[in-house]
């Protein structure tokens, strides 16, 4: 019977998170695209100059829970779905649960809230993998799951 994969090191784990933020940023900027396109289209003429899209929409809070969603659909679609997201393609990780499997979308919800209140809270949720043996973080002790390195093809 093949070994399971090892824990995946922390460095691995930031390094992918680091390489998330690009495909997060073209998200967010879609996002924000599409939220200024439907701004125009139910209010014509509120908003004539550009500047004044980024006054309005930084101020807003269904704007900033449109990002919110945007990134947690991201994230959790890519961990119930795929069992990892670009940054852990790239870096070869992926996050399973205890039998191995990618995780349900449940878990993959809680997983994204946990690590966004872990990340908010000067980093600790992350920080926590540094004392687990098993390299886990607040999030994944919370969602039940692990990231392990990936084998390679």
């Amino acid at each position: 019977m093949p070994e399971a994969p090892a824990a995946a090191p922390v460095w691995r784990r930031l390094a992918a998170g680091l390489y998330d933020l690009l495909p997060m940023a073209a998200l967010w900027m879609a996002a924000t695209a599409t939220w200024i396109a439907l701004a125009q289209w139910l209010q014509p003429g509120q908003h004539a100059a550009l500047e004044s899209y980024g006054r309005w929409a930084s101020g807003n809070w269904p704007f900033r829970a449109w990002l919110l969603a945007v990134a947690c659909a991201y994230y959790a679609g890519s961990w119930a779905t795929a069992g990892q997201t670009i940054g852990m393609r790239a870096w070869g990780l992926r996050v399973t649960r205890a039998d191995g499997a990618r995780p349900r979308w449940g878990a993959a919800l809680l997983r994204f809230g946990i690590a966004l209140a872990g990340v908010a809270a000067l980093g600790i949720g992350l920080w926590w993998a540094w004392f687990d043996a098993r390299r886990r973080m607040l999030h994944d002790l919370a969602a039940g799951t692990e990231v392990r390195r990936q084998p390679p093809r």
